[in-house]
């Protein structure tokens, strides 16, 4: 029987373990901070680094259509304006693979709207002055309709945070808001050029099912060497590598874990397809950081493994001799001895057959 004592002492356990491991969790995310940022990005949803490895940002919705770049303390030292884009809700950026910028205006909390928008512009690196125009993509999801503002409720993965380029099409991967929360995003896909599309749906992954804040897509990227994928939440990195096409969701995958819970919105690879640049929002005063790990060194959790089929291989077949050659010696044999001759036999006498009497058959 617990007596009053020994329950205090249960409760002064547990919550020096919560304390323990809760610090240990502010430890490992505070641990691979590198940055923090110009007071301007408050809401930093996506960056990107260029061909020069100089690094980009973007502001989530609310902004004015820019881009800015950072320096190696976070300041901004140059803004590039979009003028014929707006920032409704931008929430993520790639790049192709000649440097083409794409940013996705496609965050969707309400599930309202029905057509979204991706803007490509050139490469920053091209930009001379301090605006660009952007090529327009708009998309739309399958039998999404909404009628007199109506928000549709039977799919509820029509919000996205979070997509890269791949092989001249652009995949998308949903913010769930189902209820209950299934925790599952799903991927999408379009076309990379001015267009309209409709999405074609690819596959989907459970992340987590527990608390829908901190199973949310909030970001994505591709590796430069494009064999890996990572795609990010509130807590964790997931890891993809081995898949088959562009079913980004049939290889491995891994979770990585990064720490205490903040507002995770942006991450990117850098050049070297090993380091992992990630960005959280300013939140209750607490973010507006840039973190690095490196995958080579980071404790990867296997979520899913691809069982290798086993290949059996024949035994290969013993060399058989070859048959000798026609002008080797011959090999000598010994002498046979002579076998003796029979006497002729005798002949039985011939005796001539008499004829056989035959019955003429009648025909039929």
């Amino acid at each position: 029987m617990l007596t009053k004592k020994s329950i205090t002492y249960l409760v002064l356990a547990t919550t020096a373990i919560f304390i323990a491991v809760q610090g240990y969790r502010v430890w490992l995310l505070n641990s691979v901070k590198f940055i923090s940022f110009d007071s301007r990005l408050k809401e930093i949803s996506g960056i990107e680094f260029d061909k020069r490895q100089r690094l980009w940002a973007i502001n989530d919705g609310g902004d004015e259509p820019r881009l800015y770049q950072l320096d190696d303390t976070g300041d901004i030292v140059r803004s590039i304006k979009i003028t014929n884009a707006k920032n409704s809700d931008w929430e993520d950026m790639t790049q192709d693979y000649f440097g083409h910028f794409f940013i996705g205006d496609f965050g969707n909390n309400d599930n309202d709207r029905e057509w979204l928008t991706i803007y490509k512009i050139e490469n920053p690196i091209d930009i001379k002055g301090d605006t660009t125009t952007a090529e327009i993509i708009k998309f739309t999801y399958p039998k999404f309709k909404a009628v007199n503002g109506e928000k549709p409720r039977k799919n509820v993965h029509y919000d996205v945070e979070a997509f890269i380029y791949f092989k001249r099409n652009l995949y998308l991967f949903t913010k769930n808001r189902t209820s209950p929360f299934d925790g599952k995003t799903r991927i999408y896909k379009i076309g990379d050029h001015a267009a309209n599309f409709d999405a074609e749906y690819i596959n989907e992954f459970s992340t987590c099912t527990i608390i829908k804040e901190l199973c949310w897509v909030t970001s994505a990227a591709l590796s430069p060497d494009r064999t890996k994928l990572v795609l990010l939440d509130s807590e964790r990195l997931w890891l993809f590598e081995n898949w088959k096409d562009d079913d980004f969701f049939s290889g491995d995958a891994y979770q990585i874990d990064l720490g205490i819970v903040t507002q995770k919105e942006a991450v990117t690879f850098a050049a070297d397809n090993n380091t992992i640049i990630f960005t959280d929002e300013v939140f209750n005063g607490i973010g507006g950081n840039g973190y690095s790990i490196q995958l080579d060194k980071a404790k990867k959790i296997p979520v899913r493994k691809q069982m290798k089929k086993s290949i059996k291989v024949k035994p290969r077949p013993k060399p058989i001799a070859p048959p000798p050659k026609l002008d080797a010696p011959a090999v000598p044999l010994s002498s046979p001895k002579p076998v003796p001759k029979s006497p002729p036999a005798k002949l039985a006498p011939t005796i001539e057959p008499k004829p056989i009497q035959t019955a003429e058959t009648e025909p039929a």
